[in-house]
């Protein structure tokens, strides 16, 4: 569990799931040209979880993004998937919150997972 999440959790809240960018991150010339540091960087700093009060995901290393949302709050946990999503196992979740706040957030894996955690638990 990240640093982040595990620092900002409140009384009697707990994390439910846990998850980060798929492989898939690796493979573009973004990693080429970085010499693969950029993705390692972006896998091993941004968290994406599900407690069961809220949803945090955390961006960045020097600069920080943060979105907390409470799980009464989100309306729908979109998921896109290509062919090739599919099977390897990697989409783009779209959060949609109350008001219309749209947050993406693509190569996740398993995203159908992180839907189903959070409809059990909404």
């Amino acid at each position: 569990m990240g640093n982040y999440v595990n620092n900002n959790l409140i009384k009697d809240e707990h994390v439910e799931l846990e998850t980060t960018y798929h492989w898939i991150i690796f493979c573009n010339l973004r990693a080429i040209l970085t010499l693969f540091i950029a993705p390692m960087i972006d896998k091993y700093s941004d968290e994406f979880a599900i407690t069961n009060r809220r949803l945090i995901i955390k961006t960045g290393l020097i600069s920080r993004k943060t979105f907390e949302m409470n799980l009464s709050k989100i309306e729908s946990v979109n998921i896109d998937q290509t062919i090739l999503g599919r099977i390897l196992g990697y989409g783009t979740i779209i959060i949609v919150g109350s008001g219309g706040t749209r947050e993406i957030f693509p190569s996740i894996k398993n995203p159908l997972e992180f839907r189903k955690k959070f409809q059990e638990l909404s």
